[in-house]
């Protein structure tokens, strides 16, 4: 399983320079992966492709960009400028949003989520295999399409899906899936199970599974819950995530986060490995004094043991 760390949305205030600095941390600590989220900051596959100049190894991955906001053929476009400027490093992870920012604060209908999402692949992953897309569809009509990015290979593509639906779509078009509020009995019965027999069904290799928790190495675990809580609250209020946590059976976001000692933070690690999530993205909340450098040293650890 591959290890890698989420840059931002942790409670601190980043600048350029301090995210590519994260990012330079995260490569010399020999972790895996750095992901972005790209909601109201900046742009995270343009500051992906940034980082891709400043690194040499470490894997870059949005988690996620919104569809809705971008024509496929011009969000391909941007991946492939990153996937070239990263020497191929970049995974493009794309998702639908929610209704409360796509409807209500861009004004844009958010009627048919599992159609847009069909639609939309059927444009993008041509393009990112450097093929000619040719689509008609109801929300995306195009025709003879092709993109010439010198330097970019075919890049993966994971959805954040979440409902059956969509879990059959990621399996079916794209090449896995990318998670946040799922806890690990979710993760198993019903994400890693239902992607990966659509996948089967389609014909397609083993998906990708990235799965997004929060963590924290403390010796408080309830005290660096009780402020997970505060800090996540709207995470447990989106009728998507929302879904996911009562399906695992919690009340919030909290519950699911990975806190304690090396031996808990270890075994659950493990445990997601086991069932087959492929990337752990580790988002360290910066809810005590020193939380993130010694959550960082620890998954450093892993990697090199």
């Amino acid at each position: 399983m591959r290890i890698g760390v989420m840059i931002g949305g942790d409670g601190r205030q980043l600048d350029l320079d301090d995210v590519i600095g994260i990012a330079k941390r995260v490569e010399a600590a020999g972790l895996d992966d750095v992901w972005m989220a790209n909601i109201f900051s900046f742009d995270a596959v343009s500051t992906l492709g940034l980082i891709g100049r400043e690194t040499t190894r470490v894997g870059l991955g949005t988690a996620v960009t919104p569809t809705y906001p971008r024509h496929p053929t011009a969000l391909a476009q941007q991946a492939l400028t990153s996937a070239a400027a990263s020497g191929n490093r970049f995974t493009l992870g794309v998702g639908l949003s929610h209704k409360l920012v796509i409807e209500d604060m861009l004004g844009l209908s958010y009627a048919q989520p599992a159609g847009h999402m069909r639609e939309y692949l059927n444009v993008l992953m041509p393009l990112v295999r450097g093929e000619t897309a040719s689509f008609q569809g109801e929300h995306y009509r195009v025709a003879n399409i092709a993109l010439d990015v010198p330097g970019a290979d075919r890049l993966p593509v994971v959805v954040a899906a979440l409902g059956p639906v969509m879990l059959k779509i990621a399996g079916e078009l794209a090449d896995g899936t990318n998670t946040w509020m799922v806890g690990p009995k979710t993760m198993e019965s019903h994400i890693i199970k239902r992607l990966s027999a659509a996948a089967s069904a389609a014909g397609r290799p083993d998906p990708l599974v990235v799965g997004g928790f929060p963590i924290i190495l403390t010796n408080k675990p309830d005290d660096a819950r009780e402020k997970i809580a505060e800090s996540l609250t709207i995470y447990g209020q989106l009728p998507s995530y929302r879904a996911m946590l009562d399906r695992e059976g919690v009340a919030g976001p909290a519950d699911i986060a990975i806190a304690g000692d090396e031996n808990l933070l270890r075994g659950e690690l493990k445990r997601l490995k086991d069932m087959g999530v492929s990337h752990f993205n580790a988002a360290i909340p910066a809810v005590e004094d020193g939380a993130w450098d010694r959550t960082l040293e620890f998954l450093s650890s892993l990697k090199s043991a």
